[in-house]
């Protein structure tokens, strides 16, 4: 047989690095997840622990790095990711797109690991080209309340690129458009997580503005299967993965109070500071080099999403994180 393949997945308690833990294990590699649980659960991993090739270390990447033994690969998708998340945590937002970046890609040179990025669309800010592809450099308020986010992934990128011209590691960089499904936290802000527990609670569904800026949304599956194949594939430059589906925030709503069978009301509020009006993928790059595209229809995810989010409102509220 040959060696077992061995991963190291930062934030890997989140929501999109659960999935992927998951995605390694049944791929057969053994895992390392680490995370600091600020924004991460350690619920979202539970299951894995009886799983022998899953290893968890509860550590912070921004402080000193170290994992015995050899490693093939580390996709670095720690971070607060939602605006709830990095505007009660601008530092923590900063230094782990900035100090956390460079401690995981000095020890993929380490290692001769591949790396990969988890940047962002966020990294075309409010934008002027629509829809985005990967060549638009973005328009974005690098002093705004939303800058530590987008600019700590601007800068993770950059970094990222420069130790792949100038050391040679062999690095990937995802741009993740919005995405959902099972294991998003039901208060991180985010439009999916906001709409469905307020409808499956009966109160208000809270749109931003007059609802009519656009956002397009891409099942959790689909966008690990992207992540999947750019890993794999030869391409160190960004791809965007996301699904190019486009709808506004208030047909999304109301898609949402319709699906959960709620008599909730719609409800507007002022739109936040340099929310991006518009957000679309233009996936032709993922396309011809990956050939990949998503598969799950909007319908499909929400149904597949809605158990989750049930079992979660009846739970009731998750402890403070502070």
């Amino acid at each position: 047989m040959s060696k077992l393949k061995r991963v190291l997945i930062t934030g890997g308690a989140g929501f999109l690095g659960s999935h992927l833990c998951e995605r390694f294990l049944g791929e057969g590699w053994e895992v390392i997840c680490m995370d600091n649980l600020l924004t991460g659960d350690i619920s979202n991993v539970e299951a894995l622990f009886a799983e022998s090739r899953f290893h968890f270390e509860h550590r912070d990447v921004t402080e000193y790095l170290h994992v015995g033994g050899d490693l093939d690969a580390i996709l670095h998708f720690a971070s607060p990711a939602s605006p709830i998340d990095y505007l009660e945590l601008p530092i923590q937002t900063l230094k782990v797109g900035s100090l956390g970046t460079h401690k995981a890609l000095g020890l993929a040179r380490a290692k001769g690991a591949r790396f990969l990025l988890a940047s962002t669309s966020e990294c075309y800010g409010d934008p002027q080209v629509h829809p985005q592809p990967e060549s638009y450099w973005g328009n974005v308020n690098p002093v705004g309340p939303r800058g530590v986010y987008d600019e700590a992934k601007r800068f993770a990128e950059a970094m990222t690129m420069a130790y792949h011209r100038f050391h040679g590691i062999p690095t990937r960089i995802v741009r993740i458009f919005n995405t959902y499904g099972p294991r998003m936290r039901l208060a991180d802000g985010r439009a999916l997580p906001a709409f469905m527990s307020q409808a499956l609670q009966g109160l208000p569904i809270t749109v931003f503005g007059d609802g009519s800026q656009t956002r397009s949304f891409c099942y959790v599956d689909d966008l690990v299967e992207g992540i999947w194949r750019l890993l794999h594939s030869e391409e160190a430059e960004p791809v965007n993965i996301g699904n190019p589906s486009e709808m506004t925030i208030l047909e999304f709503a109301r898609k949402v109070v319709e699906l959960c069978g709620s008599s909730s009301e719609i409800t507007f509020e002022p739109l936040p500071v340099d929310d991006p009006k518009v957000r679309q993928p233009d996936i032709r790059k993922a396309q011809a080099l990956l050939d990949w595209e998503p598969q799950v229809d909007l319908e499909t995810g929400l149904r597949r999403t809605l158990d989750y989010f049930r079992a979660r409102v009846s739970a009731g509220p998750p402890p403070s994180r502070r």
